[in-house]
């Protein structure tokens, strides 16, 4: 027995389970390499922007009070346009989450009897209240805004026929959801996702089509803005913020979308001028040159969740040999105790709060009491190990991250010792 073997049973992880983590790894290699090489595109990518836009030291100090004259978040959002081959990017600290950036983007470029139409069914739960589908202050409904939907035909497939017959004058901009939130649906590749914008554009051109990229970033070597999306839109606590960033999120697309958002984030007149980074910068320089090498680390982690709980009977989604086009592993436990002991395995092999024993709760934005693992260096960020899902029936629980890989290994690996200490025979 090596010494590494070692360190996981003191860990916690048995004999048992170990053999057969070393097992399911041992099919994995080829894989693996493939990842890699597509971070090693994405990092030369990202590195590319970077020596293009000349960062240098200066751009790392912190501003307060306006924010004018930040030459370092400047030069960021140049950098994040660039990534994206995108005319423009706003990428800012005051952006708090990916929901607000999708409601910054949707809020700033709809107006008072404009028609929204999600093509891909129905979005990410949060945004049923920023829509309007739940009730909710301030949603885009409160202002006029109408909403369509096209659900997904049950291979996947998109209804080309409801989605032409839904499209009409009214409608102005397209939501695309790219991952596939609290639902059973696959993740959308950018080429699927491409083939779905030129089809709604061929039909209406001016439709203004914005991708929701969160979970989905530096996955492959292309992104939706390079196949025809006018924004891309995610979170800083998610991919491109790799591990580093404390908060925050992005828009990158055509100037006029961007414009529009920044006016609405800060204040007509005012834009983008103002927003002072706060000392946040170098974590978001950093934290986006790290992001393709720990977007892969969180991607074999997910492969790994899956090829194993595949292994043992559980359904999963997408399966171990599929094509991946996020970080997201879904896994259907069956009850609620698997549930609750997935997540408690994943919560003890985090760095922060391991002693924590997660317990479902009532949150905001959610109909269902959710549950949620995550001992993260910063509250809250998927690119971090977790695991969360709303306890209902299938009982099924959304793995993510690990900012390197053998954390994510160890975190699977763990949460199978909870199910079987929970009951669940090998």
């Amino acid at each position: 027995m090596t010494e590494t073997e070692k360190m996981y049973l003191e860990g916690g992880v048995s004999k048992e389970v170990l053999a057969l983590a070393d097992e399911v790894l041992g099919e994995l290699s080829e894989r693996f390499e493939r990842i890699d090489r597509i971070a090693e595109y994405n990092q030369l990518k990202v590195l590319g922007a970077m020596r293009k836009n000349r960062v240098d030291s200066s751009h790392f100090a912190a501003t307060t009070g306006y924010g004018y004259n930040d030459a370092g978040r400047d030069t960021l959002e140049k950098v994040y346009a660039d990534v994206f081959h995108t005319e423009d990017a706003l990428v800012r600290s005051q952006i708090t989450c990916g929901t607000h950036a999708l409601n910054l983007a949707l809020s700033s470029n709809l107006r008072p009897g404009d028609e929204l139409l999600s093509p891909v069914g129905k979005p990410y739960d949060t945004l049923e209240e920023v829509i309007g589908i739940r009730p909710s202050m301030g949603s885009l409904a409160e202002y006029g805004v109408t909403y369509a939907q096209v659900d997904l035909l049950p291979d996947g497939g998109f209804d080309w026929d409801g989605i032409r017959n839904a499209i009409n004058e009214r409608t102005r901009l397209v939501t695309i959801q790219r991952s596939k939130g609290y639902a059973s649906r696959p993740t959308l590749s950018v080429a699927q996702i491409g083939e779905l914008i030129a089809f709604v554009k061929s039909i209406k051109p001016d439709l203004i089509c914005m991708v929701d990229n969160c979970y989905g970033e530096f996955t492959e070597t292309i992104e939706p803005s390079d196949l025809g999306a006018d924004m891309v839109v995610g979170s800083l606590i998610k991919n491109p913020g790799g591990g580093l960033a404390p908060a925050g999120g992005y828009i990158c697309g055509s100037a006029a979308c961007v414009e529009n958002a920044a006016r609405r984030l800060t204040s007509p007149g005012l834009g983008r001028e103002v927003g002072a980074n706060l000392g946040t910068n170098p974590a978001f320089y950093q934290g986006f040159f790290l992001a393709p090498t720990v977007t892969a680390s969180a991607e074999k982690g997910a492969i790994f969740a899956a090829k194993l709980y595949e292994r043992l009977g559980f359904k999963v989604h997408p399966a171990g040999d599929a094509e991946r086009h996020d970080i997201i592993q879904a896994i259907d436990l069956g009850s609620p105790e698997y549930m609750k002991a997935f997540c408690l395995g994943i919560q003890a092999a985090a760095p922060v709060d391991s002693y924590v024993v997660p317990e479902p709760y009532p949150m905001p934005g959610y109909d269902d009491d959710v549950i949620m693992a995550a001992g993260a260096f910063v509250q809250g960020a998927s690119i971090e190990l977790s695991a969360d899902g709303p306890l209902r029936p299938p009982y099924t629980v959304y793995f993510q991250g690990g900012i390197t890989w053998y954390h994510a290994k160890y975190g699977i690996m763990l949460s199978l010792q909870k199910l079987i200490d929970a009951g669940f025979k090998l």
